[in-house]
């Protein structure tokens, strides 16, 4: 069988890249092992955790604040077989969704693992052990991640688990230690801390959200600690041990000193994700990889073997299911004799915990860091009207400007629905726009962006409700 390209995995990255191929006349199939599509973000990652975050948010909301704007109810009891239920749904209608688009896009798909044999040739098997191998003109490997292990610690996906095990415990911890003050470990913590477990996070760095504004990250620490989630930041885990049915955590600090144990149910490690390239053949078939794993691209998505290209986790850059969906779609422009590229310089983070944090551009480090000349304007959510009336008035927009050209280079948010709101931040700087140009524009009044407008003013010191 011969194909115009054949893509490695039918994650976000993998999925659209074949999608937007076959809207530009390629012929186009896809090979995929796991036996869904989706990969992980649809399975076991962004999809299932967001379903587990709204569905605990709404519990505690009920418990917790409903009496104080005037509706009774009564003390609500978890059912967490029926909430993973939910979140099983919400998994299957997108991950049906998805193969409805294949469908509908004429892509083959091919079930089973993928080997790359050389340029031109991927050799399929499949879970029965038959082996196919097709021919193509091209190959786009987009495998994604898997996670990263902490050396010495077996997951076993039920005491000790990763995102995958955290997913689905069959009951909630009476205490979660998370090892990793990431995205997925304040995600997945603040979920079953919602539902009942005491929990601490345990962070090698003397920080949480590594890479995220450093003033966002101590505010949403605050915020965090409110909420009752405890921290141990410069702190290495050592080793876990069961002891009956717990476990002992054995911590110590990063730059030496005594150790402690915690005592633990269950040990959750979100200590980041690695490439999956496991099987694909790269080395025999002279694909060029970096000392982590991921394939080597030029400017253009192609390895070093021509015909072979990379996008999304198993490549260089932020590992997120937009910015590997952007790879696609610009991969198979490319290879459609158009212009396809990626601006790695708006591409949004979201944390989607209560409240969300959300970024786009630089962060004040890395423009120091830079010799950048620039501005900050301030507006906290406390001095904003739908906030306000809500009683949802944590956190603050903060703008990053240049201070000659007044560009924006860079907006941080840190507040409820953080992450629709930071789009219209990532828009202006797509087009080059200035903070001047986010404090002209008319924003409805009472919503919450008008926090984000406030803040631009704020760059010249004309914020009008602070």
């Amino acid at each position: 069988m011969s194909y115009d390209l054949i893509v490695i995995g039918t994650g976000p990255g993998g999925y659209v890249c074949a999608i937007r191929a076959s809207q530009l006349g390629l012929k186009v199939a896809v090979v995929e092992k796991r036996g869904t599509h989706g990969g992980t973000c649809l399975n076991v990652g962004c999809i299932p955790s967001k379903s587990l975050l709204h569905a605990s948010e709404l519990f505690e909301e009920a418990g917790h604040s409903f009496a104080a704007m005037g509706i009774g109810v009564s003390e609500p009891k978890l059912d967490l077989k029926a909430m993973l239920a939910f979140k099983q749904s919400g998994v299957d209608g997108n991950v049906k969704g998805v193969e409805f688009l294949l469908k509908k896009n004429k892509v083959d798909v091919h079930w089973g693992t993928g080997k790359i044999l050389g340029a031109g040739k991927v050799e399929v098997t499949a879970n029965d052990g038959a082996k196919q191998v097709l021919e193509t003109k091209n190959i786009v490997i987009a495998t994604g991640s898997d996670v990263a292990q902490l050396p010495g610690i077996t997951i076993d996906e039920e005491k000790i688990v990763s995102s995958t095990g955290a997913l689905t415990l069959s009951k909630v911890p009476g205490k979660l230690v998370v090892v990793g003050a990431g995205v997925i470990g304040l995600e997945l913590g603040s979920v079953w801390r919602r539902l009942g477990a005491e929990v601490t996070v345990v962070e090698f760095l003397d920080r949480i959200l590594p890479g995220m504004d450093g003033e966002v990250a101590k505010s949403f620490q605050r915020l965090l600690e409110k909420q009752g989630v405890a921290f141990k930041l410069g702190t290495k885990v050592t080793g876990v041990e069961t002891k009956g049915k717990g476990l002992k955590v054995a911590v110590e600090p990063a730059a030496g000193g005594a150790a402690e144990t915690l005592d633990a149910d269950v040990v959750l490690v979100a200590i980041g994700r690695v490439a999956y390239t496991q099987g694909l053949g790269l080395a025999e078939a002279g694909v060029e990889t970096d000392k982590r794993g991921r394939v080597v691209i030029d400017p253009h998505f192609k390895s070093n073997v021509d015909g072979i290209y990379a996008i999304g986790d198993v490549v260089a850059g932020p590992m997120l299911a937009h910015k590997a969906e952007d790879e696609g779609v610009a991969v198979a422009e490319i290879l459609a004799g158009k212009a396809g590229h990626v601006n790695y310089g708006v591409i949004p983070a979201v944390v989607y915990t209560t409240p969300e944090v959300a970024s786009v551009g630089k962060t004040e480090e890395e423009l120091k860091a830079e010799g950048i000349a620039y501005k900050v304007g301030k507006f906290p959510f406390l001095a904003n009207g739908r906030a306000k009336a809500n009683a949802q008035t944590d956190g603050f927009v903060k703008v990053l400007a240049d201070a000659t050209t007044d560009k924006v280079l860079g907006a941080h948010i840190i507040g409820i629905e953080a992450g629709e709101m930071i789009h219209e931040c990532a828009v202006l700087m797509e087009f080059g726009g200035s903070s001047e140009d986010l404090a002209r524009t008319c924003h409805a009044h009472p919503t919450r962006s008008e926090a984000v407008k406030e803040a631009a003013m704020a760059v010249e010191k004309r914020a009008i409700h602070m």
